[in-house]
C-alpha cells in the first residue's frame, strides 16, 4: 500500500491505518478489560462479499458502539470468531469500513475528527440541529456518499439516528436499502449505555457486560417491497419494534415483583 493511496473521501490509508491501530490499542480495555464484551454470531463476517453490505443496529453512545463494532469485525476476519483476544487482529486492519454519523457529532472537537477520518460518513440531519427539531430536505451529496462507502466497502448505520431507545426508525435507511440493494446485517447491542457516558468516550461504570449480537442477513425483496415493510423489518432485527416494548416491560415488571417477594421472605426469617 502506497503512502498516497486514498479511499473515495480523500484519506490517505497509511494514515488511517495508523489511526486504527492507535485508537484500537488505546481502547481493547474498554471491552477486555474493566468490561467484557460478549460476542455472538461474528463467524458470518468471513463469507461476506468486500464491498455493498450495510450493517444496521440500535445504537446507545455516540462513540463506543462504532468503536467496538470495528473490533469485532477485523478480529473476526482475523480468525476471531466471537473474541477480540490478541489486538493482533488490527495491525492490519479492513480499510473499507465505514460508519453513518451526523455532521455536527463528528465536527465536535479533536477527538471526533480523528474518530471521523477513521471512517466517518458524515451526514446533516434532516430532523435536528443544534439540540433543535428542524425540517429540512436530505442533501443529494449525502444519499452520494453512502453510495461511495457501499460500493468501497461495509457501512455501519443506526437507522435511529439517536442513541434514545425505542425511536422510530428512519425511512431514510429503507430507500437506502431499495436504491443500493446491499447485504443487510442486523447488530444488537447492549451494555454500552450502562458502561459509558453519552458520547462513549468517558468511562461511567466498571465491571460492566456489554454485548453485541450479530444476526443473518435480512430477506429483503429490493424491488418489490414497500419502504413501510422494510422500516419495520429493521426495527424487529435490531429489536426496536414498539410490541417489543411491552413485552421487556412486562418482563421487567414481573422481575421486580420477584425481587419484592424474595426481600419480603427475607425479612420474615
Amino acid at each position: 500500500m502506497g503512502l498516497f493511496k486514498q479511499n473515495p473521501f480523500g484519506h490517505y490509508l497509511f494514515l488511517k491505518k495508523w489511526l486504527i491501530r492507535i485508537m484500537g490499542a488505546l481502547t481493547h480495555r474498554r471491552y477486555r478489560g474493566f468490561n467484557k464484551l460478549q460476542i455472538e454470531g461474528s463467524e458470518i463476517f468471513k463469507d461476506l462479499p468486500d464491498t455493498n453490505v450495510l450493517f444496521v443496529s440500535n445504537h446507545q453512545t455516540y462513540f463506543a458502539d462504532v468503536v467496538a463494532m470495528y473490533h469485532v469485525f477485523n478480529a473476526s476476519l482475523k480468525g476471531r470468531n466471537d473474541n477480540i483476544k490478541n489486538i493482533g487482529y488490527l495491525w492490519n486492519p479492513k480499510l473499507n469500513i465505514y460508519y453513518v454519523a451526523a455532521k455536527e457529532t463528528m465536527k465536535g472537537g479533536f477527538l471526533p475528527k480523528l474518530l471521523a477520518y477513521a471512517g466517518s460518513v458524515s451526514i446533516d440531519r434532516t430532523w435536528r440541529a443544534q439540540g433543535k427539531e428542524v425540517n429540512r430536505q436530505v442533501k443529494m451529496s449525502d444519499i452520494t456518499n453512502i453510495g461511495k462507502a457501499l460500493n468501497d466497502g461495509w457501512l455501519i448505520t443506526f437507522p435511529q439516528g439517536t442513541t434514545t431507545p425505542w425511536k422510530p426508525i428512519r425511512k431514510g435507511t429503507a430507500h437506502i436499502i431499495k436504491k443500493y440493494k446491499p447485504i443487510v446485517i442486523p447488530i444488537v447491542i447492549d451494555g454500552f449505555r450502562r458502561s459509558f457516558d453519552k458520547k462513549g468516550i468517558n468511562i461511567k461504570k466498571r465491571g460492566i457486560l456489554q454485548s453485541m449480537h450479530i444476526k443473518e442477513p435480512l430477506e429483503i425483496d429490493y424491488e418489490n417491497e414497500s419502504v413501510e415493510s422494510i422500516v419495520e423489518k429493521l426495527q424487529f432485527a435490531i429489536e426496536q419494534h414498539p410490541s417489543l416494548l411491552k413485552v421487556i416491560s412486562k418482563k421487567e415488571l414481573e422481575e421486580a415483583e420477584r425481587l419484592n417477594e424474595k426481600r419480603r421472605y427475607s425479612a420474615k426469617d
